[in-house]
């Protein structure tokens, strides 16, 4: 478990789980590697990349606060590179813009539709709660065109994904007992669990039960947890896919096709009528954090460079880019400038397209200047004007100080 030479032979994996999905005997070297993560870092201290990139949630927690002064700090030339500095994150890379409104804040606003219709649980995931609000708010768009009354849940929890990659496998349990515990009632009644990011959905169907096998609940849970394609068409009797006159490239998440598999997506594109091509891309090659981290930014491109991103930089106007993962997102739009979609957005966009409307790719303007800031939300309030967070930015950077002290594994 203190073995070096170990340490160094698991430092390229991705944790894609590719091997899990295609070696016939399931080997999961992803599971290894966290499982040895966990053992070589007892009572050790990790890498400060490890607890910025595994604690995600909490910083998009604390960042969603004051998510102008995060993204001030975040996106400004001059801090993004200090931050990228101190964490390890290569330069080259741009930092992910948080949303000015989480997705459950927004839902929370909203009223109830379809009372009586079969109720189902749609998991605001930290990529698309704290990221990406308008992916989840396509996918309550589509659910709620499907008859079906959303539910949402109002306490903040997190399937912990992102520890798994760093080994912080005591943090991770602890986050799956406190969602076992807080969605009992609707565990039991067996109510759908539909997960919008794959990675985050492959932990309800797969660690979740290595890390609680005894559990009951982690049982039934697996069972009721589907992507949204999965859902649509195996759960939803009578579901009437809307039709969409589109070309597209669709490229699976690592996790989506390793564990959850494509077939779903394919069958609901195709009722949709959706010209599209199924790519052999591999990894993306943003792997979660994996291409963000200095050490690791090279074969990130490589990876993505042998299929995914030559064809998305020869995509024609109008055609889509089909993914469900947060991370392909991220290195699709940092690598090429192109915007990939959601099939959330998609179907959200065929139900639109008497209005003639697009799925939304990004929320956020293109700016000129250093690539940290090339994707800065449209702000209110100009640099000059916000002159006066600086000394909130040191309150927020000596109170996360403080929170890893105190959540080190």
């Amino acid at each position: 478990w203190r073995s070096d030479a170990v340490k160094e032979a698991l430092d390229l994996c991705l944790a894609c789980k590719g091997c899990k999905g295609d070696c016939p005997v399931h080997v999961d070297m992803a599971t290894y590697k966290a499982e040895f993560l966990a053992h070589y870092y007892e009572r050790r201290i990790r890498p400060i990349h490890a607890y910025a990139f595994g604690f995600i949630h909490n910083w998009a927690r604390l960042a969603s606060i004051a998510p102008s002064v995060a993204n001030f700090f975040s996106q400004h030339p001059q801090f993004s590179g200090l931050i990228k500095r101190v964490v390890g994150i290569a330069p080259e890379r741009h930092l992910p813009v948080f949303a000015k409104e989480p997705f459950m804040e927004w839902f929370g606003r909203r009223e109830i539709h379809n009372r009586k219709g079969p109720r189902v649980v749609l998991w605001p995931d930290t990529f698309n709660n704290f990221f990406h609000p308008y992916i989840a708010q396509a996918a309550v768009d589509v659910l709620e065109d499907a008859g079906c009354r959303v539910i949402v849940p109002r306490q903040d929890m997190c399937c912990g994904r992102p520890l798994y990659d760093y080994g912080f496998l005591k943090t991770a349990r602890k986050y799956l007992e406190d969602i076992l515990h807080k969605m009992a009632d609707e565990i039991i009644e067996g109510l759908p669990f539909i997960v919008l990011e794959p990675s985050c959905c492959a932990v309800f169907r797969d660690e979740l039960t290595n890390l609680l096998p005894h559990n009951v609940n982690a049982q039934r849970l697996k069972e009721q947890t589907f992507t949204l394609a999965e859902f649509l068409t195996k759960r939803a009797p009578g579901y009437r896919a809307p039709i969409l006159m589109k070309k597209a490239v669709l490229h699976g998440h690592c996790h989506h096709k390793s564990l959850l598999k494509m077939n779903a997506d394919e069958e609901l594109l195709r009722r949709m009528t959706v010209d599209f091509q199924k790519l052999d891309s591999g990894c993306c090659g943003m792997a979660g954090a994996f291409g963000f981290e200095k050490e690791h930014y090279d074969i990130s491109i490589k990876c993505g460079e042998r299929v995914l991103l030559p064809r998305a930089r020869e995509l024609r106007d109008g055609d889509l880019l089909i993914t469900d993962g947060f991370s392909c997102h991220e290195q699709v739009l940092q690598q090429t400038g192109k915007g990939a979609v959601h099939l959330a957005q998609v179907l959200q966009a065929a139900l639109r397209t008497g209005k003639r409307e697009e799925p939304e790719k990004r929320r956020g303007e293109k700016q000129d200047g250093d690539g940290a800031g090339k994707f800065l939300p449209k702000q209110r309030d100009g640099h000059g004007r916000l002159r006066w967070i600086a000394p909130i930015g040191a309150a927020m950077a000596a109170a996360a100080i403080a929170y890893i002290a105190e959540r080190k594994d």
